[in-house]
């Protein structure tokens, strides 16, 4: 259980983060032309994307990962970040969320997340916006980019996601249109790190065709999760894009200094 199903912080809107983090400002981290909404910080509380708030406990340990990620990534010359599990139920989507919103709170960062999960479009319903359009219109009906970013206005991050579920997903995903995608934001976006979030690799194909796409992969994994179930996914992933685990819904440490008040921690670690 999560301190917010506890009745615990309350996400407002802050002003400046003191954490050593960027004030938020008021212009877009793409383009003026991208649609500009406003956050309501009690949904965003209720859907625990907790990152969004500047005194939630769990926002110490993401920025442990955020600097374990970035280190690596700018070694390598990296800004292009597959999300992805095992299974359903691993909690892909809200890390990925909560991820890039901390990647967003860097100083002087900013970053795009995309709702690349074209059957179970998600995204915008966690942080409760509305949204008609996503990846799927631009792949498909040729809707321009401008028109299905969208920037939460007092954050540093943009989002892609919307639009009506599809069948054919695999398709669109290891489309060349796509391909060309994703290369254009890497180079366009080159100051910026630009997360995709992607369905469960077990599951649906799209993951696995979409992986060679981008720079390097996270798994997003539980305890429970079988290890057969982790290694198969591992071993249809390039070894050399696997950046780590993200361990969701740890049981606390005692030897854990930052995962002592937590009802659930997280975790990662780099394969070996």
């Amino acid at each position: 259980m999560s301190h917010q199903e506890k009745g615990g912080t309350d996400l407002t809107p802050p002003v400046v983060d003191t954490s050593g983090d960027q004030p938020l400002s008021t212009k877009s981290p793409v383009c003026k032309e991208s649609r500009c909404v406003e956050l309501d910080y009690e949904i965003l509380g209720k859907n625990h994307c907790v990152c969004f708030s500047s005194d939630a406990p769990e926002l110490t340990y993401y920025k442990l990962l955020r600097t374990q990620i970035m280190q690596r990534c700018k070694s390598n010359g990296w800004n292009t970040i597959m999300i992805t599990s095992a299974l359903p139920g691993e909690g892909k989507t809200l890390t990925a969320i909560n991820l890039a919103a901390t990647f967003a709170k860097a100083y002087g960062q900013t970053a795009i997340l995309i709702d690349a999960d074209l059957q179970r479009q998600s995204v915008h319903q966690y942080l409760g916006i509305s949204s008609n359009v996503g990846l799927a219109d631009y792949l498909r009906n040729d809707v321009a980019l401008k028109d299905i970013i969208i920037w939460l206005g007092r954050e540093e991050l943009n989002i892609i996601s919307g639009g009506n579920a599809l069948l054919d997903s695999a398709e669109l995903i290891s489309s060349p249109k796509m391909a060309e995608l994703v290369a254009d934001m890497k180079t366009r976006f080159a100051d910026r790190y630009i997360f995709f979030d992607l369905p469960p690799l077990l599951v649906e194909p799209d993951a696995l065709a979409f992986a060679p796409l981008v720079d390097c992969i996270i798994m997003v994994t539980r305890p429970k999760t079988s290890f057969n179930a982790l290694q198969k996914s591992l071993e249809m992933i390039p070894e050399e894009k696997f950046l780590g685990f993200v361990l969701n819904g740890a049981e606390p440490s005692n030897d854990d200094y930052y995962r002592l008040s937590y009802r659930y921690g997280y975790g990662y670690g780099y394969k070996k």
